[in-house]
C-alpha cells in the first residue's frame, strides 16, 4: 500500500450545497483522513492522506461534489506527510 498526501482547492458553487459534509461521507468510506473546510474566498479545502487508490477516488468524487454543487475546477497538489495525525476525515471551521 503506498500513502500519498493531497491537498485540494475546490473552486466553483462549493459553499452552501453541503460539499464539505458530503466530502466527509465520501472520505469516510474510502477510509481517506484528513479535513476539509471553507474558505472565505469561496473555495473548499481540503488535506486528505490514505491509500493512493482511496485518495485519487476522494479526489475524482471531490471534481464531481454533490448533486447540489457546481465544481468549476480542483488544484491539486502534493503535500508533505502532515504535522498531526488524524483518526478520520473531520470538517474544520472557516478560514
Amino acid at each position: 500500500m503506498t500513502i500519498v498526501h493531497r491537498h485540494l482547492t475546490v473552486h466553483g458553487r462549493v459553499q452552501g450545497v453541503g460539499y464539505r459534509w458530503s466530502m466527509v461521507q465520501a472520505a469516510e468510506r474510502l477510509g481517506v483522513r484528513g479535513w476539509v473546510r471553507n474558505r472565505r474566498n469561496g473555495t473548499v479545502e481540503a488535506m486528505a492522506w490514505g491509500d493512493a487508490d482511496a485518495v485519487e477516488a476522494l479526489v475524482a468524487w471531490a471534481r464531481r461534489g454533490p448533486p447540489d454543487a457546481h465544481v468549476e475546477r480542483v488544484d491539486l497538489a502534493e503535500s508533505p506527510a502532515p504535522d498531526e495525525s488524524f483518526e478520520r476525515f473531520e470538517p474544520r471551521e472557516t478560514l
